[in-house]
């Protein structure tokens, strides 16, 4: 009971209306990553920043990302390429509770800094990937996963640069979603508990991680039907131009 009046007490601050405004961009946040593989980390510190500052963001999403990334592995478990998540899981491990702890220690200004950063360098990254059709072995995507590592413990949005080191290795379609879901689940548990250790994770935190996580879960099955009307290309095109103005706008008020 303790429990459950703490997380409604995290809501206290804010409004109906911007509860509904998460749970709405959550949703669609779900449906983008069950279509193209990312999603929520690119489009929920547009709504969240704004709302509660930028040093809270990362946490809200790598404990929401738990339960968006289980639905993505429910949604397309046949197409899991098991190897090459084991591979890129254990070589991340490490990177990951340094780059979250050393986010623990980041001002708000610093947060706003690195995430919208990571937002903006992500459109071209993975656009240079498509470009030069990058194809590395095992051995790559292992060095390729140590660095990712660092990057997505510290920072919201990075999880495009594990899709361009699966794309990279081979794997096209729901293999690259499946298997990226896969490694984002075993990374978010040691972000999450890295923070928890850290002393980061409030009851605000919690509550409107749970309500972004729950409400985006179901996002990767109804993308199972969209995807067949609707092409990849057209998500992506409006994400990217989402992630970089959303970016820009979050340097930009970091030195305000």
């Amino acid at each position: 009971m303790d429990m459950l009046s703490g997380l409604l007490g995290g809501f206290a601050d804010i409004s109906l209306a911007q509860l509904v405004l998460v749970a709405a961009v959550a949703l669609l946040a779900g449906i983008i990553g069950g279509v193209s593989g990312y999603g929520s980390g690119a489009l929920m510190p547009l709504v969240l920043v704004p709302m509660v500052g930028a040093a809270p963001v990362v946490p809200i999403i790598a404990i929401a990302a738990l339960f968006n990334n289980s639905g993505r592995v429910s949604a397309y478990l046949k197409n899991l390429d098991r190897r090459r998540a084991v591979i890129a899981t254990v070589m991340a491990l490490p990177g990951c509770v340094l780059g979250a702890w050393g986010y623990s220690r980041l001002s708000g200004a610093g947060a706003a800094i690195v995430i919208g950063t990571m937002l903006m360098a992500s459109v071209p990254l993975r656009r240079f990937a498509r470009r030069r059709n990058w194809r590395i072995d095992d051995r790559g995507l292992a060095f390729g996963s140590a660095g990712y590592g660092v990057l997505v413990g510290g920072t919201a949005g990075s999880g495009v640069i594990m899709l361009s080191l699966l794309m990279a290795v081979g794997l096209e379609g729901a293999a690259v979603i499946a298997t990226d879901a896969m490694v984002s689940i075993g990374v978010g548990i040691v972000k999450v508990s890295v923070f928890g250790l850290s002393g980061v994770l409030t009851p605000q935190i919690i509550a409107l991680a749970l309500l972004t996580g729950l409400v985006s879960m179901p996002g990767a099955h109804l993308s199972r039907f969209i995807v067949q009307r609707m092409p990849i290309h057209v998500h992506t095109a409006i994400l990217d131009a989402v992630v970089l103005v959303g970016g820009a706008t979050m340097i930009a008020s970091a030195f305000r």
